[in-house]
This record gives structure tokens, C-alpha cells and sequence, in this order.
């Protein structure tokens, strides 16, 4: 058994190295540029996602089944960014002894040190990067579901060059952005391609890190970069010329029209085991999830005083600004397999493993 579930996690570290595009360098990188989230956040955003989805549907098994609901203590990890700050008022009444349900919440820097939890059986319910829980749901064939998305699009397009509105405008353009074959350089082909280019009409300059490419903007302005947040504000911090040019979130939803797919972050996964054994605990979860996230979303500066207190971001008015770029939602249902399906496809279009070596099957999308 150890042997299998350490041979399932190598496979998943390997896919999350190849993709996340977060490793370290060999290089040391520029100190001018922050490198942790306390340091970096911290400038006013530009863009508000609101909470969307549909109602998780929550059957009525009678007072005999939701007793025995909030008896199931459901173990939840998450890691420490936008996921978790989505997550902090369930925590903050879980601890008070408010929450309807019963939870243990754990909180990891890095997906990896969540994922042989879900394998091993240590967590019940984790919230991943959205390629990542695909892989998991192969290696371990199936043994996973998402249930919901929890955090959309983080990357953004910045430079100080101001002519640059659209996609058609990086015609003949060099653009910087962080290693060939990670997530960003995928998003960043598909929306040139949707958009009638090619990577023949602009020049792709592949950097290690984020901080590179920040540094690189804050020593050039007019240079154009592609960076996740929180190095999106790191890079505006660090010189006033620079803002968002585009939103790559926004352009997404613009190829895909209506009724699209969406560009997806973060996804909240459950063990099938535990599903099957604790379905009203699980609804009751998502329920909880729900008004969590718009809570965080519609009550910022209170939710930023927990995000500090949970020491996710270290001071309250920094976090309170943070929010606002993270994307925090909830998307449940036909919605989330609708917006989660597409973004998978187009990844698997570019390279297989990125989401384990082939799409996943109508099972992998919960939906009560």
C-alpha cells in the first residue's frame, strides 16, 4: 500500500512541477522583486469577480440524517492564498462553534503537501489547483469529484506600454511570461490563437520565475509581462508606470461567449469514499462553502481582519486590497462542470499530461 500511494504521489509532484510554473530557480532571483505574499500584496486593485453559481441542492433526509451530519467531523485542506481566504469565515465560525457542520481545517503552502493526504485517506476534502485535481482524479482512478470552484482566473497582462487594449494590439510584440509549457504559456497561445494570432506574429520570452518577469518590468516599463497575482502588484509596487493592461480572465470569457467555459484557478475535491459514505455532510459543506465565499467577498475588510488573524497575509489593510484581485468564488454544479470542462479541454489540447494524460470522465464533476 505505501509503495502504491508514494508511486501515485511522484506522479502528481511531477505533473504539478511541469505546470504550476512556480519552481525555483536555479538562479538566484532579483532582490529587488518580493517573493512571498506578505510582501508583494498590497497595491489598489482594478477588477471584482462576484460570487456566482448555482445553489447546492441539499436534499431534506429529515432531522434524523442532518443529526448525524453534523456529527461527521469532514477533514478540509486548503493552501494559504485565495482558497483559503475564501474558506476563513467557515473556519472562523467552526472554531466559535458556530458552524452547522463539523470540520478540522488544514493549511499547506503548496498543493503537494496536501495531495498525499487525499491519497492516503488523512484529508476528506481538499482545495487544489484545477489541473492538478484532474491528475489526482486519475491517479487515483477515479477515487476523486470536484465539487465546486472555488477561486477563477488569476493572470494578468501588465506593462506600461498603454496602447496595448486587445490581444490584436501584441501584434509584432515581445511578451514575457514564466516557463514553455506551464499553465500561462498554454492560456496565453489559446487566447492568441481565438484572437487570430499566432505564436509566428508575436515573440514568447520564457522566464524561470514570476519575480524575473517582474523585475524585468519594473527595470523596462515597456515591456509587456504575463504574471499571476500576488507579482502583479509586486511588479506595480515596484514602478508606477506599470498597471494592468488585460485582464487574461476576461479575455477568456470573451472567446468563450456565453455559456462558455471559464478560466479556472482553484477547485474544491472530495474523496469518493467519504462522499458516498457522508453525502448530507458533504452537501452541508458545500452550503457552508457557499455563503463563505461571498461572505469574504461582500464583507471585505471584516474578512481581510480574518485573513490576518489566520496569518494568510500578515496585516488586515493588505489583505483587504489582496481580495479584491484573488478571484474568490463559488461555482457549483452544471456551471462548474460547464466552466471547469472547457478549460480542461483546452490544456489537454495543448498537452495531455497537464491534466493527466487524458480528460476526465462525467464522474469527476459533482453535481447533487
Amino acid at each position: 500500500m505505501k509503495k502504491k500511494v508514494f508511486a501515485v504521489m511522484m506522479g502528481i509532484v511531477l505533473c504539478m512541477a511541469l505546470f504550476t510554473g512556480c519552481g525555483k530557480a536555479a538562479e538566484e532571483t532579483p532582490s529587488s522583486v518580493p517573493e512571498t505574499a506578505d510582501e508583494v500584496l498590497g497595491s489598489e486593485p482594478e477588477t471584482v469577480d462576484e460570487v456566482s453559481g448555482s445553489e447546492p441542492e441539499i436534499t431534506d433526509g429529515g432531522t434524523e440524517a442532518a443529526d448525524d451530519a453534523a456529527d461527521v467531523n469532514i477533514r478540509v485542506g486548503s493552501l494559504k492564498g485565495p482558497t483559503s481566504m475564501g474558506l476563513v469565515y467557515l473556519m472562523s465560525q467552526s472554531e466559535a462553534g458556530e458552524a452547522e457542520g463539523s470540520y478540522a481545517f488544514t493549511m499547506a503552502a503548496a498543493a503537494d503537501e496536501l495531495l498525499p493526504k487525499m491519497v492516503s485517506g488523512d484529508l476528506d476534502i481538499a482545495l487544489v489547483p484545477a489541473n492538478v485535481a484532474s491528475v489526482l482524479y486519475h491517479k487515483t482512478e477515479g477515487g476523486v469529484s470536484v465539487l465546486d470552484i472555488n477561486t477563477l482566473g488569476v493572470l494578468y497582462m501588465v506593462s506600461g506600454d498603454t496602447s496595448i487594449q486587445s490581444m490584436e494590439d501584441l501584434k509584432d510584440k515581445t511578451i514575457y511570461l514564466t516557463g514553455k509549457g506551464t499553465t500561462p504559456d498554454y492560456v496565453l497561445q489559446y487566447l492568441l490563437t481565438e484572437n487570430g494570432l499566432t505564436t509566428d506574429d508575436v515573440t514568447l520570452e520564457y522566464k524561470s520565475e514570476a519575480t524575473e518577469v517582474a523585475a524585468l518590468l519594473k527595470e523596462d516599463p515597456s515591456s509587456i509581462g504575463v504574471l499571476p497575482q500576488p507579482f502583479v502588484t509586486a511588479a506595480c509596487m515596484q514602478n508606477d508606470a506599470l498597471s494592468i493592461v488585460m485582464d487574461l480572465t476576461a479575455e477568456w470569457s470573451v472567446v468563450q461567449g456565453e455559456g462558455g467555459s471559464s478560466l479556472v484557478t482553484g477547485v474544491t475535491v472530495v474523496r469518493n469514499d467519504f462522499l458516498s459514505e457522508n453525502p448530507e455532510a458533504v452537501r452541508r459543506f458545500m452550503e457552508e462553502h457557499q455563503a463563505s465565499a461571498a461572505y469574504a467577498n461582500e464583507n471585505v475588510e471584516a474578512a481581510a481582519e480574518l485573513v490576518a488573524s489566520y496569518g494568510i497575509v500578515e496585516k488586515a489593510p493588505v489583505a483587504a486590497k489582496a481580495m479584491l484581485y484573488c478571484n474568490i468564488t463559488y461555482i457549483d454544479g452544471a456551471d462548474m462542470q460547464t466552466a471547469l470542462s472547457g478549460y480542461l479541454e483546452v490544456l489537454y489540447e495543448k498537452d495531455a499530461s497537464s491534466v493527466g494524460g487524458s480528460l476526465p470522465a462525467d464522474d469527476f464533476y459533482y453535481i447533487p
